[in-house]
């Protein structure tokens, strides 16, 4: 039973996780501008994420445009748009993997096989949050790297954006998640791996001795 709830617990992790890969996808907030001038008084905001840029302006309004080309894009945003689609899928079929194998469903019965189910369930979503932290680490090794770089001007230099934090909570709770799943369906074939032994009555036959077949 503590297995069960366990291995629900990682399910639980591992949704809110692949929820929270979606919505670093989707927020243009990658890249935001860094405030290192002197007079902080700023007219606009810029974000730039993978599928598109944001201007907000002082006053509260905000417009958008999504990117043209796809080719002219840098190599970072490429890569962070096919790894976190790729993810995104991902954490679809690990989701219905681990659903199917899971202790708590009756789609296979128990045994090895759903147990070999469940581990596959876990160890695609641990792929998951490894795929999703490439691009996550890759934005933020350019950002900083510009932000220090004297050679950058001022205006081009950036922060890491909410989306990036977002990204980094979900790559903890795939991986957390992933690896929960895993460890409670292998504790769960282990405990159910052991052989079962019974051992023959000892009954007296009619003349008061016992039976032979009993000590064979």
């Amino acid at each position: 039973m503590t297995s069960a709830a366990l291995e629900i617990l990682g399910l639980g992790l591992g949704i809110l996780g692949w929820v929270g890969v979606i919505l670093a996808c989707g927020l243009p907030m990658w890249q935001v501008s860094a405030f290192i001038d002197v007079n902080i008084v700023v007219a606009q905001t810029i974000w730039e994420g993978l599928w598109m840029n944001c201007v907000v302006q002082s006053t509260g309004q905000m417009q958008c445009k999504v990117y043209d080309s796809i080719l002219a894009l840098p190599a970072e945003v490429q890569a962070g748009r096919a790894l976190t689609v790729i993810v995104a899928l991902l954490g679809l079929v690990a989701l219905m993997v681990t659903v199917v194998g899971a202790q708590c469903t009756n789609c296979i019965r128990p045994g090895k096989v759903k147990s070999r189910i469940v581990i596959a369930g876990g160890a695609i979503y641990i792929l998951c949050g490894v795929l999703v932290l490439v691009p996550l680490c890759w934005f933020a090794n350019i950002v900083i790297s510009d932000f220090y770089d004297p050679t950058v001007p001022t205006s081009k230099k950036r922060e890491m954006g909410a989306a990036l934090y977002i990204g980094w909570a979900a790559t903890a709770l795939l991986l957390f998640g992933g690896c929960l799943i895993c460890c409670c369906s292998c504790t769960q074939r282990d405990e159910t791996s052991f052989p079962v032994k019974y051992s023959a009555p000892r009954r007296p036959t009619s003349n008061g001795e016992y039976d032979k077949k009993n000590y064979v």
